[in-house]
């Protein structure tokens, strides 16, 4: 894909930092969200995968369920509903709509390639799932059995239960994209969309677009034109998103000011009250709005973060830092964080010790007095004050302070300790890295991302056999995990080429081992093992 055109510039992120600084009643609250994984990787290192933490799960946005509308009158409204239309969709549900997924993917292709018969993992990739259940099916990331399992409930639904379809048919497709079959996705996303843009009459339509279809949906029907090579087009459906979550949040709050005044008024006329044991109680008032005022900008939040990666994949970082910069108020350590490695990767690195200090200085005022700042006193970018000043803590420190609040304070501690790691990465002071990189592991064994970037440090310094016992060590302690990273996998598999005369057997080994845990959608490049 190309992802850029002389003549197609991509849309200013300006145009909907707007979004983020409405002068409604919301809270500034409803606008914080946490970063995507921005991958940090030094300039000088090639072939080598350096990964930055993932955002922290508690702040992770999930995704929220979709109302039948922003402006829906509540209970009390005296405004009738508007009625729901007859629906009945048989093209829906019809058996044509869905193409067969293959029995075959990359990785088998890898195994018939590299591995004897005799010593093949055996793989279902048949998509029986009647024997299992959805939960075990999603933790074994078998993909195939749930999207042949959303085909089968779809064939089997009554035509008349869209609010039950439509989901059904986001499961099938969103499963096909994990499976990396981008064009079957698209050809059946097409057939859905095809359907439903043909409903009769154009009221009914209207109402199915509006209240029904899902908005986890309609985004991924946007993502159509970035698996087409079409980036522009893509982004300009992502600005679209985000305009209709502004205009849904705006109606949110309208709406809801609008049924408080109307709910005021019934209490003073104490229309709404009602008998208790001899008392009076009023009934409960609405929240205005901002509930599912939140809940859209929320989403517009989300909708910021695909096109920030979006630029980054695109390499236009000040597009990208741009836009998330509105995000970060309130102050959100884990975005600023962000920022910072997006500026590592553009190769500004005094930008991103900057950020980088921000950081660090505003988790010292906070939480963690033993975090400084890490500038010269001047002011001016200091890379060993960077390292020396970033303390790691101990392997008993790694437990908390017994507290949800001493768990912050050691997140946010490993918080500025990765982006000092990161940091001397990127100014090839590989040993400092290392140092910083190594207490991290100390303090949990099990940060995969720390022990990945240590594996990549000591690559770095020559010290091929400590990087690749590193590694193997994790990969031992946590094969199910390990097996779906594909980064470790990359780097593993790099530090295997390099032991020259077995490394093949090694990489045979591996394939073996992700054969058998990985499941499916697994990218095979990351193995380096060519299939041709």
């Amino acid at each position: 894909m190309d992802p850029t055109e002389p003549e197609q510039e991509p849309r200013n992120p300006r145009e909907i930092d707007a979004f983020f600084h409405d002068d409604d009643n919301s809270s500034s609250e409803d606008s914080t969200v946490s970063s995507s994984s921005a991958q940090a990787q030094p300039p000088a290192t090639t072939d080598i995968a350096l990964m930055s933490p993932p955002p922290d799960k508690d702040l992770q946005l999930s995704p929220a369920p979709q109302p039948l509308s922003a402006s829906a009158p509540g209970p009390d409204s005296d405004e009738d509903e508007e009625e729901m239309p007859d629906l009945y969709i048989p093209a829906l549900i019809a058996p044509t709509m869905f193409l067969p997924i293959p029995n075959t993917d990359p990785l088998s292709t890898l195994l018939n390639k590299y591995i004897v018969p005799e010593e093949r993992p055996i793989r279902d990739l048949t998509g029986e799932w009647q024997r299992n259940d959805f939960h075990s099916l999603v933790m074994s990331n078998s993909w195939r059995a749930i999207a042949r399992m959303a085909r089968d409930r779809l064939v089997a639904s009554n035509p008349e239960e869209i609010s039950t379809i439509l989901p059904l048919w986001y499961l099938r497709l969103s499963c096909l994209a994990r499976l990396r079959l981008f064009n079957q996705c698209t050809a059946e996303c097409t057939n859905l969309y095809s359907v439903l843009s043909s409903i009769e009459p154009l009221s009914s339509r209207n109402y199915v677009f509006e209240r029904l279809v899902p908005f986890e949906l309609e985004v991924l029907h946007s993502r159509l034109k970035y698996w087409a090579g079409d980036s522009v087009g893509y982004l300009d459906t992502m600005y679209a998103m985000i305009k209709k979550c502004k205009l849904m949040a705006k109606a949110a709050l309208e709406e809801g000011e609008r049924e408080r005044v109307k709910q005021l008024e019934r209490e003073r006329r104490g229309s709404v009250t009602v008998g208790i044991g001899g008392r009076n109680v009023k009934g409960p008032r609405g929240d205005g709005g901002t509930a599912l005022a939140a809940m859209w900008k929320e989403r517009g939040s989300r909708m910021a973060l695909i096109i920030a990666s979006q630029f980054i994949e695109m390499k236009e970082f000040t597009a990208a830092t741009r836009l998330l910069a509105p995000l970060c108020t309130p102050f959100s350590p884990e975005l600023r964080s962000a920022v910072g490695r997006i500026y590592l990767q553009a190769g500004l690195l005094e930008q991103a010790l900057a950020e980088f200090n921000q950081v660090s200085e505003s988790i010292a005022n906070t939480a963690t007095p033993s975090v400084s700042a890490v500038a010269s006193p001047d002011g001016s970018p200091n890379p060993s004050r960077f390292g020396s000043q970033v303390s790691i803590a101990s392997g008993n420190q790694s437990q908390g302070s017994g507290g949800r609040g001493g768990n912050i304070a050691q997140r946010h501690k490993n918080l500025v300790n990765m982006n000092a790691a990161l940091m001397a990465s990127a100014q090839g002071d590989w040993i400092r890295a290392e140092e910083i990189l190594r207490g991290l592991v100390a303090i949990n064994p099990n940060d995969f991302v720390a022990v990945n970037n240590l594996g990549v440090a000591m690559l770095s310094q020559g010290k091929l056999k400590e990087g690749i016992e590193v590694l193997e060590g994790a990969l031992r302690r946590n094969p199910f995990e390990i097996v779906t990273t594909e980064p470790f996998l990359f780097n593993i598999s790099t530090l295997y080429e390099l032991r020259a005369s077995h490394g093949m057997e090694l990489k045979k080994d591996l394939l073996i081992q992700v054969a058998q845990l990985s499941g499916d959608g697994l990218r095979t490049t990351c193995l380096k093992m060519p299939t041709n």
